[in-house]
């Protein structure tokens, strides 16, 4: 079995690589995970998994010149397979984000959930393809209309090109907000489920800090115990992997973002 998800929110700060590698973990308890960060302009997941100093990154595989092994890229951390980007701008102008098509479609082909970190913005190939190759998304939003709005430009971009929606993630709520009210909004607005919603916490940055996702560095926090909660809400579907890989193999790059 296998099946793709891409974490998105339609802006920056959201939480989203740490909502990525958070459920990725909690996944990990029942499934074989493998976690890619598909944010190839701005990157951060290898300083949240302490990766920061790999040195084969997912930028070596789609800079053609480099003819660098998928399998020098993965990186066993945490229970999951973890792909970092890298944060160079000179890799990432000279990365061909067509190249994505194969790593996922290999990748893809020896896990049972892949979980793909996706950029912030759709303002270019390489940010829009992650959503593309998914089965379903997961958008990450805190609890404002504002983000709510980012959020459905992500999943109606996602829908016209077939990808549907998993659930909605409210992630950073701190006591003071109503998210009860943006929830009963979303519910009538996005296509899948909340999933959870995660407090904000001291605990998520100082994970960070310590180069650790949130469930390997303060499993018992309150937030870490969300993100199980989202996990396990979901649901993961059967499909080959065979068959998932050539529909990524043969997956058209977006002429228009």
């Amino acid at each position: 079995m296998v099946e793709a998800f891409a974490v998105a929110s339609g802006k920056g700060g959201t939480g989203k690589t740490t909502s990525t590698l958070a459920l990725g973990m909690a996944l990990a308890e029942e499934y074989d995970v493998t976690v890619i960060d598909a944010d190839t302009g701005m990157a951060n997941l290898l300083f949240h998994a302490g990766l920061d100093d790999a040195d084969v990154t997912l930028h070596d595989l789609l800079i053609e010149e480099r003819d660098a092994s998928i399998d020098d890229a993965v990186y066993e951390r945490f229970g999951m397979s973890v792909v970092p980007c890298g944060t160079s701008l000179a890799s990432f102008e000279a990365a061909d984000p067509e190249r994505l098509r194969d790593v996922v479609a290999e990748l893809a082909s020896d896990t049972d959930v892949l979980l793909l970190d996706s950029p912030a913005a759709l303002g270019s190939k390489s940010a829009v393809l992650p959503i593309v190759l998914a089965d379903r998304i997961v958008v990450v939003l805190q609890p404002t209309v504002p983000s709510l709005s980012d959020g459905l430009k992500v999943q109606e971009y996602a829908h016209s090109y077939g990808t549907d929606t998993a659930g909605v993630l409210f992630n950073r709520v701190r006591p003071d907000e109503d998210v009860d009210t943006i929830a009963e909004q979303a519910g009538r607005y996005f296509g899948g489920q909340t999933l959870a919603s995660i407090p904000e916490s001291d605990a998520v940055r100082a994970a960070r800090r310590a180069g650790e996702p949130l469930l390997a560095h303060a499993s018992d926090d309150p937030a870490a115990d969300a993100f199980r909660e989202a996990a396990a809400r979901l649901d993961v579907r059967d499909g080959d992997g065979r068959d998932v890989a050539q529909r990524f193999k043969s997956a058209v790059v977006p002429d228009r973002v």
